[in-house]
């Protein structure tokens, strides 16, 4: 390992480490606001517990081709953290030996893991019900070799949940980089292409929704709506379903949040957006993530806090399924972005 990526690391954990302690300290000194674990006790839903283990997310690496604004693996081109190949083995073995039924492998942009195509046609071949490849879309046109990567998806069914912050230029570019939505355009007509996203297709094609600024999202179902509608009218493109997910207040968007003087407006909003209905069915209740070197996590925001799963068995190379549903889930001030509104999980809203 070299000094830079030394300082990187150094540095990635200094700035962890000074967010977590931003969070879990309160919302604010003068307890103006209540702290998420007295948010759940008032409703008689402390502690979180899982229900069951259904759903395995990977974070197969923080490397990326983009660098959004509101990033919360803070990934990049510069990010080399990258899950070998003894690892995702390991994870292959919890998914032949549990009860998962669902494979999640996101990043960073996951088809830049050198070995992800080998680990695709590894996992395809035990036979779980939905596949899941968090695409950035851009990653298709960034370099030929992954030019064919909607065929290669298609070949192993894979279901494609794609991240397009607004069907507009302006917004995308804005938040993700310029040049990057006619890219996204490009990269989902080619996927439309091979038969993705077409109502009367298996090929699931899911886009992702984040607000831009320091807001939470509107109704989803008339987000998609709105999406679909101009998606179609303006490039013919399909999908099937839209998923809106709040910005957690972690990584660059706190960043963002405490620079722009919006932090407390931002976390007043979402407490005051509260839904205990939403609490029963965040995805810490079903999912296990998985970091980069398998450490595991009640969520990948937990995981970018370091806030490993409250289990002597926390490596991935240790799952025991057992010992992990009876786990309590650890929380924080960034809980509040889960539970907002219609509540807000990696398949977007839960209640």
């Amino acid at each position: 390992m070299t000094l830079k990526s030394l300082h990187a690391i150094k540095s990635a954990l200094s700035k962890t480490e000074k967010q977590l302690e931003i969070l879990s300290t309160g919302i604010f000194e003068d307890g103006s606001l209540p702290t998420f674990s007295e948010k759940i006790k008032s409703s008689n839903q402390f502690p979180i517990r899982p229900k069951k283990i259904e759903i395995l997310q990977l974070n197969v690496g923080y490397m990326c081709n983009q660098v959004c604004a509101h990033c919360h693996v803070d990934a990049g081109p510069d990010r080399k953290e990258i899950m070998t190949v003894e690892t995702m083995q390991q994870c292959l073995d919890v998914i032949k030996n549990t009860g998962v039924h669902t494979l999640d492998l996101t990043g960073g942009a996951p088809e830049m893991n050198p070995n992800f195509r080998w680990f695709v046609e590894e996992a395809s071949k035990l036979g779980v019900q939905d596949f899941i490849v968090r695409s950035n879309l851009t990653i298709i046109l960034a370099n030929k070799k992954y030019h064919d990567l909607p065929e290669f998806f298609a070949k192993h069914n894979i279901h494609v949940i794609s991240s397009l912050p607004f069907y507009k230029r302006e917004k995308t570019d804005k938040q993700r980089g310029d040049g990057v939505f006619d890219k996204s355009i490009k990269a989902l007509q080619m996927l439309n292409d091979v038969g993705y996203g077409k109502p009367d297709s298996n090929l699931k094609l899911d886009l992702v929704y984040n607000p831009s600024g320091a807001f939470l999202p509107t109704d989803q179902k008339t987000l998609e709506k709105d999406f679909k509608k101009a998606l179609k009218e303006d490039f013919d493109i399909d999908f099937h379903s839209l998923f809106a997910i709040t910005n957690l207040p972690i990584s660059r968007f706190l960043d963002y949040l405490i620079a722009s003087d919006n932090y407390e407006d931002y976390m007043y909003a979402l407490v005051e957006a509260f839904n205990p209905d939403a609490v029963a069915n965040v995805m810490c209740t079903n999912t296990i993530s998985v970091s980069y070197d398998g450490w595991l996590y009640d969520c990948d925001f937990n995981q970018m806090l370091g806030l490993k799963v409250a289990s002597k068995e926390n490596h991935i190379s240790m799952f025991n399924e057992k010992s992990l549903t009876n786990r309590t889930i650890l929380i924080s001030q960034h809980c509040y972005g889960c539970t907002a509104g219609a509540g807000s999980s990696c398949q977007g809203a839960v209640a």
